[in-house]
């Protein structure tokens, strides 16, 4: 099959799209293509590795509020980390909050947590389990890494 086209940004909606840039340089390294504070409708963040990320100022911008009820998640990203303790340390510090999800319970070995980012938009930090290990799966959750 032909392609009709080719993903080039992942694009997020938020108040202050420069804001915004700088936590996901943070998160995921690269450039910013406009750090000048009088530009902001659109900002563009080049990763080193992985789909490029631009920020669309929304003023009318509505977060979800998942996983309480009431507005759902629109999208999230899954970012991949070695040390998920060092990585979750430095994505707080640099304004993320954690959700505490998943809950772990019995037989449910999880391999991500959940945050927001500064706009209150969900992403996850996942990681992989040594080689040779394998965790049980919780039905119901999209994103759990298999």
């Amino acid at each position: 099959m032909v392609a009709i086209g080719y993903g080039d940004y992942t694009v997020l909606d938020c108040p202050d799209p420069l804001v915004l840039a700088r936590f996901y340089r943070a998160l995921l390294g690269g450039d910013i293509s406009r750090e000048d504070e009088g530009y902001g409708e659109w900002v563009e963040l080049r990763v080193p590795r992985g789909n490029d990320l631009a920020f669309q100022r929304a003023t009318n911008l509505v977060v979800p509020t998942w996983p309480e009820p009431g507005i759902p998640q629109q999208i999230h990203l899954d970012v991949f980390v070695e040390d998920i303790e060092a990585a979750e340390r430095e994505v707080l510090a640099a304004g993320a909050t954690r959700t505490g999800l998943p809950h772990p319970a019995p037989g449910y070995a999880p391999r991500f947590r959940v945050y927001r980012d500064p706009a209150g938009h969900p992403f996850c930090l996942c990681w992989r389990l040594p080689e040779g290990t394998s965790g049980i799966s919780a039905p119901g959750w999209l994103g759990q890494l298999e």
